[in-house]
C-alpha cells in the first residue's frame, strides 16, 4: 500500500466537511461497483479535472519520488489512521 500524496489527503479532508448526501449516496454506489468498473470510472473521472500538464508531471514526479524513497528505505511511510488523524489537527 502506497501513502496518498499530501494534497490528495487535504483534498479527502476538505471533502470529508463538506460532502453532502447526495454525495455520500453516489459514493456508496460507486464504492460497490465491481473492481474493473471503479477503475475504469476513477480513469475517466480523473480525466475529466483537466489538469494542466505541467501540474501532472510535477505530481507524477514526486509520487515515483516518494515511492523510491519508501523502497529504497529512505524514509518509512505513516499508517494512513495516524496521518488522517494529524491532518485533521491541523486543520481544525
Amino acid at each position: 500500500m502506497h501513502a496518498l500524496p499530501y494534497g490528495t489527503l487535504c483534498l479527502l479532508l476538505y471533502l470529508e466537511k463538506v460532502m453532502s448526501a447526495t454525495f455520500e449516496a453516489l459514493e456508496a454506489e460507486v464504492l460497490g461497483l465491481p473492481a474493473i468498473q471503479g477503475a475504469r470510472l476513477m480513469e475517466k473521472l480523473i480525466a475529466s479535472l483537466d489538469i494542466e500538464p505541467d501540474v501532472e508531471d510535477a505530481w507524477a514526479e514526486a509520487v515515483e519520488r516518494r515511492y523510491t524513497e519508501i523502497e529504497s528505505g529512505t524514509v518509512s511511510p505513516l499508517p494512513g489512521a495516524e496521518t488522517l488523524s494529524r491532518l485533521r489537527a491541523e486543520f481544525q
